[in-house]
Parts: structure tokens; C-alpha cells; sequence
């Protein structure tokens, strides 16, 4: 079994358009039925609000299957830790013998803003700029998407004037060409843009958007769940999901808060032909397809290059 860490997976994951385009195709996959994606399995354990997920996906079409293995413990920022750690196992198709473990920091940030930009790049409206809240790694991330994909207008809110000047800074160095400016509200971020992606922590209290500041033609890309994008907004909107079932199952356990209207389109059915009108939120879970053709890629890579300690799981 060969072992990758978030250093080799950044040295060998596809490039951001390539990235888009595997993802889209899982996105389509899930959409059409394909693979074998179970809800997510959630344990709870540590500080309050933390817990860890399993996903499990195969696609045999492709003679993928593997499981990632995530924690998300909010507290960790305090102590200079990532909120979310875990690993990914890629299995042979054939056998089922593990192949590879990859650290599972870089496949997740590299595939929520893969379907991000899957979503943007078939659903945003002609108008208006794009609005991100939040500061964070998955900012990084995002900025990239929007930058190869030529969206260089970006406003985005961040609370605290630190992390504004370190994402002001990180983002001179790393997308140049991306026009970012930063403010300390979230309404001064959304109010006029057509693309609104919200990255703030999963379950955070009081921070859900004001309706009157979104648009009507306004595509929203929740990646925190239902922290910023509400169930007034949602029930507005042509709701989308990455995994129509995992939100489903999500939606009827509580995870979105009381009266969140159910999906009604995969986001992978909304991927080809005409745009349609009106307001549309896409809600990115992440999904265990998605993070499975992402990590592929990257062992394809790692083999080719011979890169990563190899094991051998038999002694």
C-alpha cells in the first residue's frame, strides 16, 4: 500500500480545470444512479459539535472503491490544529486489497471547490460579482476554482481584520489576477453578487444570510450546510444537491435545523443544458464519489512517479 501525505497530493493532484472536470463527471455519475453511495456514517466524540464521518463509495464502471474517514472538531482552531483531518483508502477493484492511504486534507479542500466550480461554471448567472464568507483554508481553495475559471471579481467577509489581512496577503502571492476585496459583513459581501459560496463553520449559530440581500437570479453554494443559507432562503430557490440522498437522509436526522425544505434536483442533472431561471441553491455535502475520483488521480500520479512510502500490509 502506498502512503501520501497532504504535501505529495498537492504535488500530484490534477490541475484545477482537470480537477473540475472529475468532479462534474462524478457529480453526472451520482445524478444517473451510478456507483453504490451510502449515507454517510456519523459518530460523535471529543468537544461538543464534533464528530467524525465515514464514506464509502465505489464506482464500478470506473473499478473504483475506497472510504474516507474525516473528523471535524471545531475547536482544533484555537489550538492551531485543522477542524477537519482524516484519511482516504483506496482499494484495487478487483481484489479489494488496499492500494493507497492518502491524507484526506487536500482531497476534501480540492474537492468542495471541484463541485463548487462544477455548479458555477454551468449555473451562474451573467450578472454580479461573487461573494464568499469565510476565511478559512476552504477561502484558499475556492479562490483557486474562481481564478482558472476566470472569475476574478470576488468579494469576500471575514469577522476579524486578521484574517482578512492574511487572506489579502495569501491571495497576492497565490491569484494574482483575482480582484479580492474584503469586508466585515456579510451583506456588504452578497448584497448584488450572482454567485454567493458560504464557507463558514458547519453549525455556527446566528449566522444564516438575510433574504432581502440576495438576488433573484442568485446561485448559492452552501458548503457549511445550513449555517448561512436558511430555510427561507432555500425555500425560495430551486434546491439542488451534490447527493440528493445524503441530503435527504441529512435533512430528516436535523443536521439543517427545523423546516428545511426537502431537494428537489441533483446538482449533477443541473450540470448540462439551459440554466434554469431564478434563484438556485446547490448544497455541497461532499460526497464520497467525488473525493474517490479525486483521489484516484492523485494514486495514478504517485504510481507513475513512484512517489510515497510503500507497505506491505501482510508483515
Amino acid at each position: 500500500m502506498r502512503v501520501l501525505t497532504d504535501a505529495d497530493v498537492d504535488a500530484l493532484a490534477p490541475d484545477t480545470l482537470t480537477t473540475i472536470d472529475l468532479v462534474a463527471d462524478a457529480l453526472r455519475a451520482l445524478a444517473r444512479g451510478e456507483g453504490d453511495v451510502p449515507p454517510k456514517h456519523t459518530v460523535h466524540a471529543g468537544p461538543q459539535d464534533s464528530f467524525a464521518n465515514g464514506m464509502s463509495a465505489t464506482w464500478p464502471e470506473r473499478g473504483l472503491i475506497g472510504n474516507k474517514w474525516i473528523t471535524l472538531f471545531p475547536t482544533n482552531a484555537a489550538l492551531g490544529l485543522p477542524t477537519a483531518s482524516g484519511v482516504l483508502v483506496l482499494n484495487d477493484g478487483e481484489t479489494g486489497v488496499p492500494t493507497h492511504l492518502i491524507a484526506a486534507g487536500e482531497v476534501t479542500a480540492r474537492r468542495t471547490a471541484a463541485v463548487t466550480g462544477a455548479c458555477l461554471r454551468a449555473l451562474a448567472p451573467a450578472e454580479g460579482h461573487v461573494a464568499y464568507t469565510g476565511a478559512g483554508a476552504q477561502a484558499r481553495s475556492h479562490l483557486r476554482v474562481l481564478e482558472a475559471l476566470g472569475r476574478r471579481d470576488v468579494v469576500v467577509y471575514a469577522r476579524r481584520a486578521e484574517a482578512r489581512d492574511e487572506l489579502a496577503a495569501w491571495a497576492a502571492a497565490h491569484v494574482p489576477s483575482v480582484e479580492l476585496r474584503l469586508v466585515d459583513t456579510p451583506g456588504a459581501a452578497v448584497r448584488g453578487a450572482g454567485v454567493v459560496i458560504t464557507g463558514l463553520s458547519i453549525g455556527i449559530d446566528g449566522a444564516q444570510l438575510d433574504p432581502a440581500d440576495i438576488g433573484r437570479d442568485t446561485l448559492l453554494l452552501p458548503i457549511d450546510y445550513a449555517s448561512s443559507v436558511g430555510p427561507d432562503i432555500a425555500a425560495t430557490a430551486l434546491l439542488a444537491s451534490d447527493d440528493r440522498d445524503q441530503f435527504e437522509a441529512s435533512r430528516l436526522a436535523g443536521k439543517l435545523g427545523d423546516d428545511y425544505p426537502a431537494a428537489i434536483a441533483w446538482d449533477g442533472a443541473l450540470l448540462d443544458g439551459d440554466r434554469p431561471d431564478g434563484r438556485i441553491v446547490c448544497q455541497n455535502l461532499g460526497t464520497g464519489l467525488a473525493d474517490l475520483i479525486v483521489g484516484d488521480a492523485v494514486a495514478r500520479a504517485a504510481d507513475a512517479r513512484q512517489v510515497g512510502q510503500v507497505i506491505d500490509l501482510r508483515g
